[in-house]
């Protein structure tokens, strides 16, 4: 595959563009089929180690790394079909409606964990769909799934809700493995994620105008906020804590308290010390954004020991996006640069010797996060992860795009101006470029579309303007806006 079928990007650092055309190239070699586990354009995205090697062919499709790969995959301009390991997904939907957390794609049977009997994931499927929708502008694949993600919600709730509309999962479904979270029974993170998944769920239902569907679930998501706010937030830590079976407060801050930002459920001073928690070098302010456990945890390791400390690419994300629902545009760029040094660093180490990507990172310094008494982690080249990091914060939060093809929008948010941009990014049936370059007359934006759309220039605490920009090619310049 060219890499020249893929959006190109622009930036001061010539570091930050190399790896994401990197990770476009890397990408092929983790789409495979599922019988063989040989390269094809049409199998799934699964990992891959980097050599291909027989413990290649033993291949498992986690629903949890599933999801996440979407928010990259829809900037492929189509080399890569987004979707394509959800729909495997619904497929495997069972007759009560559950759909199980990993699957072993030889046998296509769901993977069993004691830990994890019904083999729940976290309940992300609608955040995903209503990205997807507003990538690609398919209504007619909100309706076609709608079915699927409503049997599955009723299926969560029969099976986990509790009496006191609290959901009881196993701590294990947020993919934390060995986070220190003993007596955990109410998570929050699960709790919160089924609040994305509520609000989402509402959103969907608007685009379908269905008033009914987007009502119930809308009730769902005001219902949950309360009772997170009430019993989990504790005003003294600034933070969201876990539960105990009898709604006890367990004392542990893990990266898991961080979910009810993307969810929208603390308010503005709740917001503002929750938020205050990933500045703090005590809390979650390492040198590495973010750790998964805080650093006056006694269980924080700086080696990362798995989620004792280390900072893996899903989990920030998370964060970055939940920061852009309260419009800290600024600490989420901060942070999403900072992220990405650290990767740079781990793919190139300053000793010389071999790096690669990494599924988890140190948290106070470069380099792969370790795990005692396992040689095999971190995962080298995990590509479900680390496109998160080089792909997608690279165009939503260094350069700052947001795009919307349904109502066809694309905003640009950036602290201030540094010569960026994106170059033939597809918008279903439109290329676009958006180019910020310095000339004699002063900041100037270039821009060439096929097609109408509207763009709002927001330059933050400066200035914003929103203007509709005609096919063909044209310019502004900033100091006249």
């Amino acid at each position: 595959m060219n890499k020249k079928d893929f959006p190109k990007i622009h930036f001061y650092d010539q570091d930050f563009v190399d790896i994401y055309d990197k990770t476009w190239n890397w990408i092929s070699s983790s789409w495979l089929d599922p019988k063989t586990g040989d390269v094809s354009k049409d199998g799934l995205f699964v990992y891959a180690p980097p050599q291909n090697t027989e413990g290649n062919k033993n291949l498992v499709l986690d629903q949890f790394e599933s999801i996440f790969s979407t928010f990259f995959l829809v900037y492929s301009n189509k080399n890569y079909e987004a979707s394509q390991n959800l729909d495997y997904l619904y497929k495997k939907q069972e007759s009560n409606g559950a759909i199980r957390w990993k699957y072993d794609l030889l046998t296509g049977n769901p993977l069993a964990d004691p830990k994890n009997p019904e083999g729940v994931g976290m309940p992300l499927f609608a955040w995903a769909e209503f990205n997807l929708y507003h990538k690609s502008a398919n209504k007619r694949r909100v309706k076609e799934v709608m079915p699927v993600l409503q049997k599955y919600m009723e299926w969560l709730d029969a099976t986990f809700k509790q009496e006191n509309g609290l959901y009881a999962a196993p701590v294990c479904a947020s993919s934390m493995f060995n986070s220190p979270r003993d007596g955990t029974y109410y998570s929050v993170d699960f709790n919160a994620a089924m609040a994305v998944n509520s609000l989402n769920m509402s959103s969907l239902g608007d685009i379908l105008n269905d008033k009914e569907l987007s009502f119930q679930y809308k009730r769902n998501y005001f219902s949950l906020k309360t009772r997170i706010n009430n019993k989990m937030w504790n005003e003294e830590t600034g933070f969201y804590h876990d539960l105990d079976k009898d709604e006890k407060q367990l004392p542990q801050k893990t990266i898991a308290g961080f979910w009810p930002l993307l969810a929208e459920i603390p308010n503005a001073d709740k917001a503002e010390k929750l938020i205050a928690h990933l500045s703090n070098p005590k809390t979650f302010g390492t040198d590495h954004p973010f750790p998964t456990l805080s650093v006056d945890n006694p269980h924080f390791r700086e080696t990362g020991e798995g989620f004792c400390g280390s900072v893996y690419p899903e989990f920030n994300f998370m964060v970055i996006k939940g920061l852009e629902k309260y419009q800290e545009f600024a600490l989420a760029r901060e942070c999403a640069i900072r992220h990405l040094y650290f990767v740079l660093e781990g793919l190139s180490p300053a000793d010389g010797s071999k790096g690669d990507v990494f599924e988890a990172y140190l948290p106070t310094k470069e380099g792969a996060a370790r795990l005692e008494g396992n040689p095999d982690y971190p995962k080298k080249r995990d590509l479900l992860a680390i496109g998160l990091s080089t792909i997608a914060l690279m165009i939503e939060n260094v350069i700052g795009l947001e795009i919307s093809l349904p109502r066809k929008t694309v905003d640009w948010v950036i602290p201030n101006l540094e010569i960026m941009g994106i170059e033939k990014l597809s918008l279903k049936r439109n290329l676009i470029t958006i180019l910020s370059n310095k000339s004699v007359r002063g900041w100037e934006i270039q821009m060439e579309s096929e097609k109408l759309y509207y763009f709002t220039i927001n330059i933050i605490n400066q200035k914003k303007k929103t203007l509709p920009i005609p096919s063909g090619k044209c310019s502004m310049l900033i100091d006249k806006l």
